[in-house]
């Protein structure tokens, strides 16, 4: 059975790249790797998030949802084991809070190529640059380099962050994430009907995957 997987994620959102990490790594486990098609959709956490990095991100979600800042700490030490469990080397706490819709643009050009694997490896590029490289995604620099190393041509990139190339895609990604009630990433959907929200470990991943393959 081909199964095609639409979710939304973003770059800033730790918990999107555990949740989609966990996702693949079942799909492996299931031996469903060339039956299942995937499709990242943009969904800003922050759509007014600051162009230049300001603060470290204990201090920022401290600010922003009001919890004490050794609380924070200890909350984005949690989510780096977390991210450690599947594999991925986290480093939150570093991380350099900037603004994420050119990279969201940048992804936009990726999958107008129609080229799984180029995608897939501008979108592991990205999650590690703000998570492991401790990177700013709103610097232009930062999006070429890692851009040119996925696959995607240099001048064609400079064009898309120099005008507001694939912006309505992005914004048509959020609006098609409210028009279903989404609030939160991840936030998966199998085969246009099956909704799994959140970042769930593999073997759960595993199970839900099961049950779709069962019912269809």
């Amino acid at each position: 059975m081909r199964m095609k997987i639409e979710y939304w994620s973003d770059y800033a959102c730790p918990f999107c790249y555990i949740g989609e990490t966990s996702l693949k790594q079942a799909i492996c486990n299931l031996g469903l790797d060339k039956d299942t098609q995937l499709k990242m959709k943009a969904f800003e956490l922050d759509p007014d998030g600051p162009k230049e990095y300001e603060c470290p991100v204990a201090e920022r979600n401290a600010k922003k949802y009001g919890y004490p800042v050794e609380i924070v700490r200890k909350n984005i030490e949690d989510i780096n084991a977390r991210g450690a469990s599947v594999g991925l080397d986290l480093h939150y706490d570093k991380s350099r809070y900037t603004n994420t819709f050119d990279a969201h643009r940048i992804t936009k050009l990726a999958q107008s190529k129609s080229n799984t694997d180029l995608t897939e490896r501008l979108q592991e590029l990205l999650f590690k640059a703000y998570f492991t490289d401790s990177l700013e995604l709103a610097d232009h620099k930062v999006l070429i380099k890692l851009a040119s190393e996925a696959g995607l041509q240099v001048q064609e990139v400079q064009e898309v962050l120099v005008t507001d190339r694939y912006a309505d895609d992005v914004r048509n990604d959020e609006m098609a994430a409210r028009s279903i009630g989404v609030q939160g990433v991840p936030f998966f959907v199998i085969n246009d009907k099956y909704a799994i929200p959140g970042a769930l470990p593999t073997e759960k991943m595993e199970e839900i995957i099961r049950k779709v393959m069962d019912m269809e």
